[in-house]
């Protein structure tokens, strides 16, 4: 259940949120990171 909740939560941030590959991450605004950082938790739990 908790896996196929991040799964979901992983596709609606790959639709929505903006993608941050391509930038320096130590440039962004304290925002922009937390929302990297979001992005990344949602991914490893999907993953796991």
């Amino acid at each position: 259940m908790k896996k196929t909740a991040f799964r979901i939560l992983a596709k609606i941030n790959k639709v929505i949120m903006p993608r941050f590959s391509q930038k320096d991450i130590t440039r962004l605004s304290k925002f922009d990171q937390a929302l990297v950082a979001y992005r990344y938790w949602v991914t490893i739990n999907a993953l796991d």
